[in-house]
């Protein structure tokens, strides 16, 4: 499992209406609780004067950090129905927000579950649903003189340069795919001079 299913960029403003609720939806590619924080506080501020702004995201490969928030609707009828559309479409490091602006009429926690699956599923109907390779980040120490054969295997391994110290000791961190992880420490392993470390 080096793959995982997200979105590729960011939906926003979808919108559905029930009975005189609006619920406008949003979808954001997160991949840490920074960002999420981030695209939540965004939204609050963009519709203060909202009734609700309730949310589901899953982070982690395997969805493991993940969480359905009803923001006041009654247990279970808006976060979940959200979650579940996550589910739906297997995709992870994702967050969806419905906002609703209530128009009057009670919609009961049945036509609750069913305008917040709906807004989420509508909205996440306009992403572009890709699939991403797990990256991992290395960081390879080595002498000046040995840099053209250490670049010459990271483009090999389609590994990105993120950072080069070019000393005597040079030091470089990259980016490669996790699937590749194995193959470019055998090789680093036999090189004289040269110590690696993987970042978690």
């Amino acid at each position: 499992m080096f793959n995982f299913k997200t979105i590729e960029s960011a939906v926003e403003n979808t919108l559905l209406k029930e009975k005189g609720s609006k619920f406008i939806g949003f979808a954001f590619p997160v991949n840490n609780e920074e960002e999420l924080k981030n695209a939540l506080e965004k939204i609050r501020a963009e519709h203060p004067k909202a009734t609700h702004h309730c949310y589901a995201f899953r982070i982690g490969l395997n969805g493991e950090n993940y969480r359905a928030n009803d923001d006041g609707e009654p247990s279970g009828s808006a976060g979940l129905p959200i979650y579940n559309q996550l589910l739906a479409n297997e995709i992870t490091n994702v967050l969806v927000i419905s906002v609703r602006y209530y128009g009057g009429t009670k919609l009961g926690v049945s036509g609750l579950v069913k305008a917040y699956k709906e807004s989420a599923k509508i909205t996440l109907e306009e992403a572009n649903i890709i699939t991403k390779e797990l990256e991992t980040e290395i960081e390879i120490k080595f002498q000046f003189n040995q840099q053209n054969t250490i670049f010459t295997l990271l483009s090999k391994f389609d590994a990105k340069v993120l950072n080069f110290d070019a000393q005597e000791n040079c030091i470089l961190t990259a980016s490669l795919k996790i699937a590749q992880k194995e193959n470019i420490s055998d090789k680093l392993s036999e090189m004289q001079y040269v110590s690696f470390k993987f970042k978690e």
